[in-house]
């Protein structure tokens, strides 16, 4: 996913010349050649080997380095459906043979690029999962419900929570979408071998979505004693800097249990 937009991003004396210069590119015109496709590996917790791989767009511009400020900036011009569709061209040419996690941004579920035929979603050679955020599958439960899960549906592919336990939202309504996968919030994940407190929540969470189906990921894995903790919280899946950062080619997984 795009990095939170608390984080503080400087920019950079390019960015400042192409602004001042009017050379910035508009979102609406930028092609494969333009994109990054960088992978991360989400870990299986029984096997410690990499049961998929998450997509992570990153722009060749030095105006749209920052993820964040390139989905704001398409946001802003009503181009994420048109954005999506050759970031994903990238996404799926480079993981072909793996399973992959790809980010919808939620206004893409009112434009027609998503749901195109000839779209790379519906002919890659492995297991896809759309992956959208939890306060955009609260904000846009409808159409999460009528776009998302009829694609999901017709396709074949698996539809997945992000930063579930952010605050945004509660946690049946989120549910009720029926994700084949959740994904932790990091606030959920951050020294959760320190608290007791923090453990018994992130365990109940992780049981409740079992219970209702859901595989749950716990991402932002940073420590072994983060890890051990939610393996010890029941978590099928891991993902994290401790053991690959996004990269590409592939990255192998460094499994330290």
């Amino acid at each position: 996913m795009p990095p939170p937009p608390n984080l503080k991003w400087t920019s950079t004396e390019g960015d400042v010349a192409a602004a001042l210069a009017g050379q910035v590119k508009s979102t609406r015109f930028l092609t494969a050649d333009d994109l990054d496709v960088h992978f991360q590996p989400i870990v299986s917790v029984a096997t410690g080997r990499a049961f998929a791989q998450e997509a992570l767009v990153r722009c060749k511009l030095p105006e749209y380095r920052n993820p964040a400020k390139l989905f704001e900036k398409a946001v802003e011009e009503k181009s994420t459906g048109r954005l999506g569709r050759p970031i994903r061209d990238v996404a799926f040419a480079r993981g072909a043979g793996h399973r992959l996690f790809v980010n919808v941004h939620p206004d893409e579920l009112s434009s027609r690029w998503l749901v195109r035929p000839d779209d790379p979603l519906n002919y890659h050679d492995a297991e896809v999962f759309l992956e959208i955020t939890e306060s955009a599958a609260f904000a846009y439960f409808d159409l999460c419900k009528s776009v998302l899960k009829e694609i999901c549906a017709r396709s074949g592919l698996h539809l997945v929570v992000d930063d579930l336990g952010a605050g945004h939202s509660n946690l049946k309504r989120v549910l009720d979408l029926e994700p084949r996968v959740v994904k932790l919030d990091r606030e959920l994940v951050i020294e959760l071998d320190k608290s007791r407190r923090q453990q018994i929540l992130v365990r109940s969470v992780t049981e409740l979505s079992k219970e209702l189906g859901a595989e749950v990921v716990a991402e932002g894995i940073e420590t072994l004693d983060e890890l051990k903790a939610v393996r010890d919280c029941g978590v099928d899946y891991v993902q994290g800097y401790l053991l690959a950062k996004p990269a590409y080619p592939i990255p192998q997984v460094s499994w330290p249990l």
